[in-house]
């Protein structure tokens, strides 16, 4: 009997205090370990003319590192397709607010029904704490402004946000490359929008090589 009762203590303990991934609460939305802000190099993406979005890559459009998204996060994973009491569109007026930072519709309205909606919040407060995060990060000086192809690494890049933001550490940041080109940086953040450490599954996509950060047009 004393042995029973101390597997249902352990069982109940570890049920506590393992994340959200491990306790069958996958895909419900407002249950999940921490958010992934993805910073991606604007002018990477319109650089490939299979993927140009006219409002993001028209002439004139001089974007920089804009907001790919703000993901809910599991320790390992993600979740997806969660279900929402929320509508699945974006309303006209918040879509338009959001293109500063987000500069596509089609990318606000994905976003949202892709990963938002897993949140647990509403579209408006879920785009609100998408901007927060936004501003908690200064991009480093030599990536603002670019008006030259710059050549650099990974580790080049994960080493200046670092030190543009002081509690930011390295554990906390992933940088994303393709063969050529730098992607996108990737910030890990809890609910509240502070820095933290990423999740196991969170890596570097970049290697030694030097890869090009086209410049702002």
């Amino acid at each position: 009997m004393m042995r029973r009762l101390i597997v249902l203590m352990v069982l109940a303990w570890w049920g506590a205090t393992t994340p959200a991934t491990a306790q069958g609460q996958r895909d419900v939305a407002g249950r999940f370990d921490y958010y992934l802000l993805s910073l991606s190099w604007s002018p990477s993406y319109c650089a490939e003319a299979a993927a140009r979005d006219p409002v993001q890559c028209g002439q004139g459009r001089r974007f920089a590192f804009v907001v790919h998204g703000l993901w809910p996060q599991y320790e390992r994973g993600w979740p997806a397709a969660c279900k929402t009491a929320y509508a699945r569109d974006v309303p006209a007026p918040l879509k338009q607010s959001m293109l500063d930072i987000m500069p596509s519709p089609r990318l606000v309205e994905h976003e949202w029904d892709e990963h938002g909606v897993c949140s647990g919040l509403s579209p408006q407060a879920y785009f609100a704490l998408t901007r927060r995060a936004r501003e908690r990060v200064v991009v480093p000086a030599r990536f603002q402004n670019l008006d030259r192809t710059m050549m650099v690494t990974g580790a080049e890049v994960e080493a200046a946000f670092v030190a543009a933001n002081p509690t930011l550490k390295p554990d906390m940041i992933a940088v994303q490359c393709d063969r050529t080109r730098l992607r996108e940086v990737r910030i890990c953040m809890t609910k509240a929008g502070a820095f933290r450490s990423c999740g196991r599954d969170m890596r570097d996509r970049c290697g030694s090589e030097r890869v090009a950060m086209p410049p702002v047009r």
